[in-house]
């Protein structure tokens, strides 16, 4: 999987994906939204101003890919806390949570299903050009191209925590597992999709 994105005229970012890769980063994609769940959405008759103000959950999700994206706002591993301060920390935490992951978890999963619909529209476009067509170009305006690295970023976490790869390693050992891994096809997800993500930023950048 060699394709990376470059600059469009006009703004926004360009790659070409063959049917393999739509496929994967569709399925990925799809796997999201179903991890991080449905909307909030007002019950008929409801006051939707109200579910605007609802209060989301006060602890951390228990799956650690889920706490991996939606962490805490305070305290963590990295930080060496008093036993006070630690009581202290989680309480803010949990007031925070209440009044964010709501919105956060909205923003991710509208981001999942940005990249759902163009790669929709992408096979679509595919799939009009004939059998023959065994790629295509994704073209991105900049409000997507954002869309794009909020999911490319949270499918990548996802990931690595499920490869228990952590913020002090790269996980580039995970490169030299045998192919009879069972892990192997999730470790070449997680570097293609790192690929893809730092062109992107670079694209943006230049």
């Amino acid at each position: 999987m060699s394709g990376t994105f470059e600059p469009r005229p006009g703004g926004g970012a360009a790659v070409a994906l063959d049917q393999v890769e739509i496929s994967i980063l569709r399925s990925l994609a799809v796997q999201m939204l179903e991890l991080i769940g449905p909307g909030d959405e007002p019950a008929a008759g409801g006051d939707p101003l109200a579910a605007l103000f609802a209060e989301g959950p006060s602890e951390p999700p228990a799956d650690p890919a889920l706490a991996r994206l939606f962490p805490d706002a305070y305290g963590g591993p990295d930080r060496e806390l008093s036993a006070e301060e630690e009581v202290e920390a989680r309480a803010a935490s949990s007031e925070f949570r209440r009044y964010t992951e709501t919105d956060l978890r909205t923003r991710k999963r509208e981001d999942a299903l940005a990249v759902v619909r163009a790669l929709d529209a992408l096979g679509s476009d595919a799939a009009a050009s004939g059998p023959a067509a065994d790629s295509a170009v994704l073209e991105l305006d900049p409000g997507e191209c954002t869309r794009w690295l909020g999911a490319l970023n949270d499918l990548r976490l996802t990931i690595g925590t499920r490869l228990e790869v952590t913020d002090d390693e790269d996980g580039g050992e995970l490169l030299r597992l045998p192919d009879s891994d069972p892990r192997k096809p999730m470790v070449l997800a997680y570097f293609w999709l790192g690929g893809l993500q730092e062109s992107l930023v670079e694209t943006l950048m230049t």
